[in-house]
C-alpha cells in the first residue's frame, strides 16, 4: 500500500515535470554540439519579454557563448536590420546601412563614381544596360543600350545577382579600372573601363521628321523636371510642331519630379494624381501654373514603363492632354518615403498608394495605352534603330 502511494506521488511529480519541460521548450534555443565524432542537442535558457531587440539580445549572448569563430557585430546588426524589413513581404521596402545611403544620395542627386550607365533586370532576370550617359566612359569605351552584363572584374553576374550588388562592384575609386564583360547578340565582349565621376543626364532631346520633337526621359530623380524644362525650351525655339515622349524602360524615381513635369503640361489647377495613407487619408496634387506649351503630344510607354513613370503618363491622359502609344505600363503604384536614421543609415518604407486623376488603381494593373502598338519579334527593346521602332513610328504618323 506505501509502495503504490509512493508511485502515484512519483507519476505526479513526472507529469509536472513534463509539463515544465514542454513550456521549458518554447523559450529554448536548440544549439547543435558536434565533439569528437559525437552529436547531441543542448538546451540552453533564455528568456523572453516578447520584443525584437531583447530577442536580438537573447541571441548575442548565446552566439557569444557558444560560437566557435568570429564574428562582426555591426555587420550582424545590419544583416538584422534588413531581414526586419524584408519580413514585411514588401519588395520596394528596404533598409539601407549608412554606406549604401550615401551611394544612393549621390545617384539621386545627380553624380557618382562610375563608368556612366543605366542597367536592371530583364524578364528573364538578365543584367541589361538599358542607357549609356552621353559622353561617359562607358560610351566611350563602346557599351550599348542592351548589352547583357556577364561579369563585373572576376564576379560572374547571374540570374540570382541583384543590381545593387552589380552596382557595388562597378563603382569605385576615381581613377581606377574595371572590367565589365557583356553578351552583345552571340558574341562576348570585354571593356576596361576607367572609373570617373560621373554627371547624369536624364533627358535626350532631339528633332525628328515633320518637325516633331521627341524626348526619351531615363528616370525621375533630382533636377530632371528642370532639365526637362530646359530641353523642352531648346525644342520649341527650334519650332517644333508636336512632342514625343519617351517613357519606355522608365523604372520611376522621385514623385516630385514627375508631377513637376506634368505641371509644365497641363492646364493650371487640373488633378495630376491622387494620393492615400494607410488611414485612407486622401491627397489631390493639382498642376500649379500655366503649361508651357500647347503642342499636341503622344507618350510611348512599354511593359518597363513604371512608378513615377506612370503617374505622369496617367496625368497627360486623363487630362485628354496627349495619346499614349505601346503596351500596357508595368503597374507600380505605391510610393515610398525614406526616413534617415540617427547613425546614418535610413529606411525606405511604402506609405501611400497613388490612384490617377481619375481615380482610377494603378498598382499591379497599370495603365493601359490609346493606341496598342507591339514592337516587331526579336528586335532590342533597349536600343531600336528608329526605322523598326514601329511604336515610335505610330506616334509619329499620329502627329503629322
Amino acid at each position: 500500500m506505501e509502495r503504490e502511494k509512493v508511485q502515484r506521488i512519483y507519476k505526479t511529480i513526472m507529469l509536472v515535470v513534463l509539463v515544465a519541460v514542454i513550456t521549458f521548450i518554447g523559450t529554448t534555443v536548440l544549439v547543435y554540439n558536434k565533439l569528437g565524432g559525437s552529436s547531441g542537442i543542448k538546451y540552453v535558457m533564455i528568456g523572453d519579454d516578447g520584443g525584437s531587440s531583447s530577442l536580438l539580445s537573447r541571441l548575442k549572448t548565446v552566439v557569444d557563448k557558444y560560437y566557435l569563430g568570429e564574428y562582426d557585430e555591426e555587420k550582424m546588426k545590419e544583416e538584422a536590420a534588413k531581414g526586419y524589413i524584408e519580413g514585411l513581404g514588401d519588395e520596394y521596402s528596404e533598409y539601407i546601412t549608412a554606406e549604401e545611403y550615401e551611394e544612393f544620395s549621390k545617384e539621386v542627386y545627380g553624380s557618382f563614381i562610375g563608368i556612366g550607365i543605366y542597367y536592371g533586370k530583364t524578364i528573364d532576370d538578365e543584367m541589361v544596360i538599358v542607357e549609356t550617359i552621353g559622353n561617359s566612359a562607358a560610351e566611350k569605351a563602346g557599351l550599348q543600350a542592351g548589352d547583357i552584363i556577364t561579369k563585373v572584374d572576376d564576379f560572374e553576374v547571374t540570374e540570382s545577382t541583384s543590381t545593387d550588388e552589380v552596382s557595388d562592384k562597378i563603382k569605385g575609386q576615381e581613377g581606377t579600372q574595371v572590367s565589365i564583360e557583356v553578351l552583345r547578340e552571340e558574341q562576348k565582349l570585354t571593356f576596361n573601363i576607367t572609373r570617373e565621376n560621373v554627371k547624369l543626364h536624364y533627358i535626350k532631346a532631339e528633332v525628328l521628321e515633320n518637325n516633331i520633337g521627341y524626348m526619351k526621359v531615363t528616370s525621375f530623380d533630382e533636377e530632371t523636371s528642370q532639365e526637362f524644362k530646359t530641353r523642352l525650351e531648346e525644342l520649341l525655339s527650334q519650332n517644333v510642331k508636336s512632342l514625343i515622349i519617351d517613357l519606355r524602360n522608365n523604372g520611376g524615381g522621385i514623385v516630385q519630379e514627375a508631377t513637376q513635369i506634368a505641371d509644365y503640361l497641363l492646364d493650371k489647377g487640373q488633378k495630376i494624381i491622387i494620393t492615400k495613407d494607410k488611414e485612407g487619408n486622401e491627397e489631390i496634387t493639382y498642376s500649379e501654373q500655366d503649361k508651357i506649351t500647347d503642342l499636341p503630344i503622344v507618350v510611348l510607354t512599354n511593359g518597363y514603363t513604371a512608378s513615377s513613370a506612370e503617374i505622369l503618363a496617367s496625368a497627360l491622359k486623363d487630362n485628354n492632354r496627349a495619346q499614349i502609344v505601346g503596351i500596357k505600363t508595368y503597374g507600380k503604384g505605391v510610393i515610398q518615403n525614406v526616413y534617415r536614421l540617427t547613425d546614418g543609415s535610413a529606411l525606405k518604407l511604402t506609405t501611400q498608394e497613388y490612384y490617377t486623376a481619375l481615380g482610377n488603381k494603378l498598382n499591379e494593373i497599370g495603365i493601359e495605352p490609346n493606341v496598342e502598338v507591339e514592337l516587331p519579334d526579336g528586335v532590342n527593346i533597349y536600343n531600336i534603330p528608329k526605322k523598326q521602332d514601329t511604336q515610335l513610328q505610330k506616334a509619329v504618323e499620329l502627329l503629322k
